[in-house]
């Protein structure tokens, strides 16, 4: 049986690499993009279908999931990739983070939520939430650290939180598999700036994405990974 995955914001970056790796692994590929146009495309790319997909717009996710229950009745792999970063590093701005905990928690709830009937029907359902080290509390706490210095308070607090969500959603869902991984400091769009200076192509990075969303019987659950190892929480 022909497993199906939906990516959310996978028409660029860390998003359309884990499809178009996910796709040459021989999985159906869903597409999730907030525009039509460009989800299209990006589907048309790694042979995939398309579905238009707002994390922040519950009317939006609702129509997603109903579009694929039409579709396939099922979903086997969720990966929760769409992500913002709208602050100023070092700056405090209460809109910016609350649009980012938004989209990057409340919108994988949303999703989440809403695909959970089509992934109770798979027999192997996974769940991948795309997070960052720069949410771990230890990192953030530990002079030592590489991201010590790092101070993005919204988006900092909103990995910590999908971190901690990933806990609780593997304990509730089970025996859905949910995980979080960090794919290291990538090549995208995320933090404009940063694009020359980050070690990571995408399509590097994207590659704990598709280990932990293609997870056998044997894999854990409600666990934190980077590309290598476990990361602290």
């Amino acid at each position: 049986m022909q497993t199906i995955a939906l990516i959310t914001g996978a028409n660029r970056g860390l998003g359309f690499e884990t499809a178009r790796q996910l796709a040459d692994a021989g999985v159906t590929v869903i597409v999730g993009a907030r525009d039509a146009t460009r989800g299209a495309e990006a589907a048309a790319r790694v042979g995939g279908e398309s579905v238009v997909l707002d994390v922040e717009d519950a009317v939006s996710v609702a129509a997603a999931a109903a579009r694929v229950q039409e579709r396939h009745g099922r979903l086997d792999l969720l990966v929760n990739n769409a992500g913002i970063l709208p602050e100023t590093p070092g700056m405090l701005d209460a809109d910016g983070v609350a649009a980012t905990l938004d989209t990057n928690v409340v919108g994988v709830v949303r999703v989440t939520e809403a695909f959970l009937p089509l992934l109770r029907r798979s027999d192997a359902a996974r769940v991948v939430n795309v997070s960052s080290t720069m949410g771990s509390l230890s990192d953030q706490a530990d002079p030592a650290s590489p991201y010590f210095g790092l101070v993005v308070p919204g988006y900092q607090a909103s990995k910590a939180a999908l971190n901690s969500l990933t806990i609780g959603l593997a304990k509730l869902l089970a025996p859905i598999k949910v995980n979080a991984v960090c794919p290291g400091w990538v090549q995208t769009d995320l933090a404009p700036g940063n694009r020359e200076q980050a070690p990571l192509t995408a399509a590097e990075a994207a590659r704990v994405v598709v280990r932990y969303a293609l997870l056998d019987a044997d894999g854990p659950t409600g666990g934190f990974f980077g590309a290598e190892r476990a990361v602290a929480w």
